[in-house]
């Protein structure tokens, strides 16, 4: 990838001031390196570097340039699946465990944002939309199961009037409301991330893709110009790692997903639109996502891509449409930004964080929800390095396929999985 490669994202364009890190242009021996500058590389580093680790990062381009700085900045409960599912794939005490852990990665955010000041407009109140009215009967039994087996709250069932109201659209049969879930601005949060690192000691290089690894005793990664010598190393680079640990590779497909940011509708009408300001996701399979910014435009995100490509032909005419399918009353405002990017998920839609050889560890996979789930990935890195490895197991035990198909067939047909499930959404 080319370093200097422009991404025309929102988020790109309102983000902090922040430093550039130097190029890896020498040999160094350190006790973790870790490769990816995202939430879940920063987030081990820096957990790392307060436990007293000397840590290095490698950024093959700038922080935040992966699908850290450029997702939907939407904060959800759980997991993918749902926990029902998750239930059923790991067993009631180890699905315990996971909500557990999902819980603790929200309160990670909150402490992160408070005790490093990180500008990044965080904010709580989410919108499960129901696309049909039978989907408002899978939204009762999840809030059932939320609060008999999670003693989990937070939930509150909308049915469509007030959903409606609510959410300033008449698209959806109802919503499932949670005070638990958020949005933040995800490049912010993750140059803040990188910052809080820097001041704990932790030495990150930019433009430094890491060309090769190798495992053992004292694994490496060897850039162009440099390699890091450690006693644990950490691949943290998800949808974006490429062929680097070819082990890991077939248990995740990476993604294209895309997000549209209109220009400022001004607050007034902001608020009329969304009064409480709550992100949103509709139930379909091939979701739209959307949310309004703390400067009062609409990020509207959806779509998904297999072709390899982050900026499909025609795209802000695609993403528009969209948009204006659930807010026709938008039509006036301009699209000032749209772009896209790569996450990855796996077959279960479970995180996949694991080791590999020697003192190789890694994590990916989060399938669409990482904002949150990347902050407990790198915590559970940090303490893993550190020997204790208890709750880094459960993820461990939890069992990953690989997409069938190989190299040459996996994407195609992934392609037709998901078209039926597009039919399946408009019946």
């Amino acid at each position: 990838m080319n370093g200097s490669r422009h991404i025309d994202s929102y988020y790109a364009a309102t983000a902090n001031p922040h430093p550039s890190h130097p190029q890896l242009v020498e040999d160094i021996d350190c006790d973790v390196c870790v490769v990816g500058a995202g939430f879940t590389g920063l987030s081990a580093a820096l957990n790392l570097a307060e436990r007293g680790f000397d840590v290095v990062v490698l950024e093959a381009e700038r922080v935040g340039w992966g699908a850290s700085g450029r997702n939907g900045g939407q904060i959800n409960t759980g997991y993918s699946p749902g926990m029902a599912a998750a239930r059923r794939l790991i067993g009631h005490d180890d699905a315990k465990r996971l909500w557990d852990m999902a819980e603790e990665s929200k309160a990670i955010i909150v402490d992160r944002v408070e005790r490093h000041r990180i500008a990044c407009d965080l904010k709580f109140g989410y919108f499960y939309a129901a696309s049909k009215p039978s989907h408002m009967d899978d939204f009762r039994a999840e809030q059932r199961l939320m609060e008999d087996t999670y003693q989990y709250g937070k939930l509150r069932l909308l049915e469509r009037d007030e959903a409606c109201a609510a959410m300033g659209t008449e698209r959806f049969a109802g919503a499932l409301a949670d005070s638990g879930a958020g949005h933040l601005h995800p490049l912010n949060y993750v140059l803040g991330l990188a910052d809080a690192a820097k001041a704990a000691g932790v030495r990150i290089f930019e433009n430094s893709a890491v060309t090769r690894i190798e495992g053992g005793t004292r694994p490496s990664a060897r850039t162009d110009r440099g390699q890091i010598t450690s006693r644990h190393l950490i691949l943290a680079g998800n949808a974006y790692l490429g062929g680097l640990a070819p082990q890991i590779r077939p248990r995740v497909m990476p993604v294209g997903t895309f997000i549209l940011a209109t220009e400022s509708m001004g607050e007034n009408r902001a608020r009329a639109l969304i009064p409480g300001g709550e992100a949103i996701c509709d139930s379909n399979f091939v979701l739209d996502y959307f949310r309004l910014s703390a400067d009062h435009r609409m990020l509207f995100g959806g779509r998904v891509s297999y072709g390899g490509t982050e900026a499909p032909p025609g795209l802000t005419a695609t993403m528009r449409k969209r948009m204006l399918r659930t807010y026709p009353q938008l039509a006036d405002l301009r699209a000032n930004h749209v772009w896209g990017g790569f996450v990855s998920i796996t077959m279960n839609r479970l995180p996949d964080i694991g080791r590999l050889e020697g003192s190789v560890y890694y994590a990916q996979g989060f399938s669409g929800q990482g904002v949150a789930l990347t902050g407990l990935a790198g915590k559970l890195l940090a303490e893993a390095v550190s020997g204790t490895a208890e709750r880094f197991d459960v993820f461990g035990r939890i069992r990953h396929r690989p997409f069938p198909g190989g190299s040459l067939m996996r994407t195609p047909m992934l392609v037709l999985a998901t078209t039926w499930y597009r039919m399946r959404d408009l019946i």
